[in-house]
């Protein structure tokens, strides 16, 4: 097997919490207040929407899409949502250097190097454009028996919130974590 290759199951689709919008000529990010379940294929007025998506909002009577029913694939928590320090090249979308908060693997001119990871806050290497980017893996539905959904974030308030909760429930089921039926639920917070 190749050595630091991430075994990853195949993704069908994307589960996302807002779109691009063009704005005075540039593609930026806007929250939204709902899920939105898309297939991997990009149009030019953004991504396509999965079937699934119009299933799980018929129910719904005109009201947003707030709770996903899930489940896992894995019992280990780390298998199912993975998590570190990205920070990625503005041009091509490519990360150019990607840590855990202790070691970091950093692409340069001479190739890929390890370096010590320090944090977001205090590497000089990023000027602040480092983030946490978690990653996690679901299946809606039954059709296909291995295929995921991505949810993609890069708030720490998501990334600690999923891990703490896919502990818990890991404990609380006796390591049956991929036997239980989930939800995954967008809850509102206000920061200052």
């Amino acid at each position: 097997m190749i050595k630091g290759l991430s075994i990853t199951p195949p993704i069908l689709g994307r589960i996302s919490i807002g779109k691009v919008i063009e704005r005075n000529g540039k593609r930026l990010p806007e929250k939204d207040d709902q899920f939105t379940i898309t297939t991997q294929i990009q149009s030019r007025d953004g991504w396509v929407a999965h079937p699934y998506d119009g299933d799980l909002r018929q129910n719904l009577n005109g009201q947003k899409l707030r709770s996903i029913p899930i489940r896992v694939l894995f019992n280990a928590p780390q298998l199912n949502l993975r998590a570190e320090y990205c920070l990625f090249d503005r041009k091509n979308g490519r990360p150019l250097c990607v840590g855990n908060g202790e070691y970091c693997r950093r692409y340069g001119e001479s190739g890929i190097t390890s370096l010590p990871c320090p944090s977001p806050d205090e590497c000089t290497f990023s000027d602040g454009l480092c983030k946490p980017y978690g990653r996690l893996n679901v299946k809606i539905g039954d059709d296909d028996d291995l295929g995921t959904f991505i949810f993609r974030t890069t708030g720490y308030n998501s990334i600690r919130n999923l891990t703490a909760r896919l502990h818990y429930y890991q404990a609380v089921s006796g390591n049956m974590l991929a036997c239980l039926p989930l939800q995954l639920r967008l809850r509102g917070k206000s920061t200052t």
